[in-house]
C-alpha cells in the first residue's frame, strides 16, 4: 500500500502481447517463395484459424439469402407463420455467428499481420548484427531502411488478407452449389463466370508485380539518396555542393514518381476491372433470375435469394481481387527479404577454437606488426587504405593471417574475438536515446566509470554544456553533436567498456590541437597498462605511445619511438607533418 508522499507508480499499457518474438528460427533461404512459405509455416495454427473463422463469417452472410427466401416461400406465400418466424430467427442466428466470427476472424487477421511483420523485421536485424561491415559494402542504407518499413509491412498485410480470401473463396462455393441445385443454368453461369472474372482480374497482376517492384528499387534509391545527402551535409555546404546534391535527389524523385505513376495506372486498371466485371456477371445472373421467375422455373423466394446473392456476389468476387493484389505486394517483398538474408559475411565461419589466456600478443602477419601485451602501440600509414585495412584485420574484421596467442582469428569464436578486442572507427556512430544510455554499454569491465572516462576522452565540457546533462537525448546518429564531440563520446563509450585490446583509428581527428593533447594525456592515463592499438598521424598521441609502426604499402617498413622515426625516416616525418595539418 502506497503512502500519500509515495509517487504513483505508472504501469506501462501492454500493446500487443508476445512482442519481440522469442523463437524467430532459421529461414529458408533457397528462395523468395521458400521464404514466403517459411513465414507463413512459421505462424500456421493462427493463419488456419483465421481462414476457418472467415470461411464461418462469409459462408454464414451467403447462407443468408437462403433462409430469407425460404421464410418468402414457405412462410409468407404458404401462411405459414410458424415458419416464416423459425425463418427469420435462422436469419438473425446467421448474422449473429457472422459477426461474432468476424470480429475473431479480424483479431486473427490483426494477430497474423503484426507477427509476420515483426519476424522480417526482426530477422532482418538479426541478420545485420551477424553480416556486420559486410552489409555496408553489398547493400545501400536506404535498401535496409526500405526494408525494415514498407517490405516488412506488406507480407504482414498479405497475410492478413488470407482469412479474408479463404471465405471469399468457400463462399463463392457455396453460393455456386445452391444456385446450381436451384436452377442448374443459373450455377453453370455462377461456377464458369466466377473463373473468368478472376482470371479477367489476374491478368494484369503480372504486371503490376513487376511496376511495384520497379517502385520498389526507386523507392530504395532515393531513400540511400537522402540519408547519404544529410549525413553529409555539413561536407556539401563547406564544398558549395547543395544544388548538384539537390539536383540529384530531384531526378531521383522524378523517376520514382514516374514509375510510382506507372504503377498506379496499372493498379487503377485492375481496380476498374474489379467493377467492372463483376457487375457484368451479376447483371447477367439478374436478367437470367428474372426470365426463370416470370415462366414460373423458379419461386417467389427462389427469385429474392437469387438478387441476394446477386448483391452479395460483389463482396467475395472483390476481396478475391484484393487478396491477388496483396499477395503479389506481398511477394515482391519477399523477394526484397530474401535478397538480404541470403547476403553471407565476407569472413568463413569460425569453427570455435579455445580462446588464448588473456595478455595474448596479438601479431598482423600480412603486415608484420606485433602488438605487445599491456602497451601503447601507434600505427602511422602512408595511406588511409593501409589505415583502414590495418584495423580492419586486427579487428577481425577482414579476412587476414592475424593471430591472437598464435591461433587465428578465423579459427575463435566470434563472440570471444569481439569481447577481447573492440575496434573503433575514425567516424563513430551513436545510437539515439539519452546521452546517460550512450555511456552505459551493455558489456564493459567496471574498471574504469563513467566520469573517468569522460575525463580521459577530454569530453567532460561537453556533458556539463547540455541542457539535461547525461539525460539528454541523443538524435538520430548523433547530428546534435559536432564532428568532434562525437568522436569524444563515442571514445568514452570505448573507454568504459574497457578491452583487453583496443583499437583506435585517429580517435582525435576532428578536434582541435588543444583538446587532441588532452585527448592523448587521456588516453595514457585511463589505458595504462592495457593493451590499445592507435592508428593515427597525431604527433601528441604518438609521442606518448611506448612504441610506433610505420606501415608503407600495407607492410612494417619501420619501427621505434616517434622521436627516433622522425629523424630516421623522411616519409614518416611527412605523414606525421601531413597529419597535423
Amino acid at each position: 500500500m502506497t503512502t500519500a508522499t509515495e509517487p504513483r507508480r505508472r504501469r506501462r499499457p501492454v500493446l500487443v502481447p508476445g512482442y519481440p518474438l522469442t523463437d524467430l528460427g532459421e529461414p529458408d533461404l533457397r528462395s523468395p517463395a521458400r521464404l514466403y512459405l517459411w513465414l507463413a509455416a512459421r505462424q500456421a495454427p493462427v493463419l488456419l484459424a483465421g481462414m476457418v473463422l472467415g470461411v464461418a463469417s462469409m459462408g454464414c452472410v451467403a447462407l443468408i439469402p437462403v433462409a430469407t427466401g425460404r421464410a418468402i416461400d414457405e412462410g409468407l406465400v404458404a401462411g405459414d407463420t410458424k415458419a416464416f418466424g423459425a425463418w427469420v430467427a435462422a436469419c438473425a442466428v446467421l448474422g449473429l455467428v457472422a459477426a461474432g466470427s468476424g470480429v475473431l476472424r479480424h483479431r486473427m487477421s490483426v494477430w497474423n499481420r503484426l507477427t509476420a511483420g515483426f519476424r522480417v523485421q526482426q530477422l532482418t536485424i538479426r541478420h545485420v548484427t551477424c553480416v556486420g561491415d559486410t552489409l555496408r559494402r553489398r547493400l545501400a542504407s536506404g535498401e535496409v531502411m526500405a526494408l525494415t518499413g514498407g517490405d516488412s509491412a506488406a507480407i504482414g498485410f498479405s497475410f492478413d488478407r488470407t482469412a479474408r480470401g479463404a471465405g471469399a473463396l468457400a463462399s463463392l462455393l457455396v453460393v455456386g452449389a445452391i444456385v446450381l441445385a436451384t436452377s442448374w443454368s443459373l450455377g453453370l453461369v455462377v461456377l464458369l463466370g466466377v473463373p473468368v472474372v478472376l482470371l479477367g482480374t489476374t491478368l494484369l497482376v503480372r504486371p503490376l508485380e513487376s511496376r511495384q517492384r520497379q517502385v520498389r528499387d526507386r523507392l530504395g534509391d532515393v531513400t540511400s539518396l537522402a540519408a547519404d545527402t544529410v549525413s553529409g551535409l555539413r561536407v556539401l555546404k563547406g564544398i558549395g555542393g547543395e544544388r548538384a546534391a539537390l539536383e540529384r535527389f530531384r531526378v531521383a524523385s522524378r523517376e520514382l514518381r514516374a514509375a510510382g505513376i506507372r504503377s498506379a495506372r496499372t493498379q487503377a486498371h485492375l481496380d476498374a476491372l474489379h467493377v467492372l466485371l463483376p457487375g457484368l456477371l451479376i447483371v447477367l445472373i439478374t436478367w437470367l433470375g428474372a426470365g426463370y421467375a416470370a415462366d414460373g422455373s423458379i419461386t417467389p423466394g427462389e427469385l429474392v435469394a437469387l438478387y441476394g446473392y446477386a448483391a452479395f456476389l460483389v463482396l467475395p468476387l472483390s476481396t478475391m481481387a484484393e487478396v491477388a493484389g496483396m499477395l503479389v505486394r506481398g511477394f515482391v517483398a519477399a523477394r526484397c527479404v530474401h535478397a538480404v538474408l541470403a547476403i553471407e559475411r565476407d569472413l568463413p565461419g569460425r569453427p570455435g577454437a579455445a580462446m588464448p589466456p588473456a595478455g595474448s600478443e596479438l601479431v598482423d602477419l600480412p603486415a608484420g606488426l606485433t602488438v605487445t601485451p599491456g602497451a601503447h602501440t601507434g600505427v602511422v600509414c602512408a595511406s588511409a587504405a593501409d589505415a583502414r585495412a590495418v584495423v580492419d584485420r586486427l579487428g577481425g574484421y577482414r579476412e587476414a593471417d592475424v593471430r591472437l596467442g598464435g591461433v587465428p582469428l578465423a579459427e575463435l569464436p566470434l563472440e570471444g574475438v569481439r569481447e577481447r578486442i573492440l575496434a573503433v572507427e575514425a567516424e563513430p556512430f551513436l545510437f539515439s536515446g539519452t546521452l546517460h544510455e550512450t555511456l552505459d554499454p551493455p558489456r564493459s569491465s567496471g574498471r574504469v566509470s563513467t566520469a573517468g572516462a569522460l575525463a580521459g576522452a577530454a569530453a567532460t565540457d561537453i556533458v556539463v554544456t547540455l541542457p539535461d546533462g547525461p539525460d539528454t537525448e541523443v538524435t538520430d546518429r548523433g547530428r546534435s553533436f559536432s564532428g568532434g564531440q562525437r568522436q569524444r563520446l563515442a571514445l568514452a563509450r570505448a573507454l568504459i567498456v574497457d578491452p583487453e585490446i583496443l583499437l583506435l583509428d585517429e580517435p582525435a581527428s576532428a578536434v582541435d590541437a588543444h583538446t587532441e593533447a588532452l585527448v592523448a594525456e587521456g588516453l595514457r592515463d585511463v589505458r595504462a597498462g592495457r593493451t590499445t592499438v592507435i592508428v593515427t598521424t597525431s604527433p601528441f598521441i604518438l609521442e606518448r605511445c611506448d612504441r610506433v609502426a610505420f606501415v608503407v604499402n600495407g607492410s612494417v617498413r619501420a619501427e621505434g619511438g616517434h622521436a627516433d622515426l622522425l629523424a630516421a625516416e623522411p616519409d614518416y616525418r611527412l605523414a606525421v607533418l601531413r597529419g597535423a595539418g
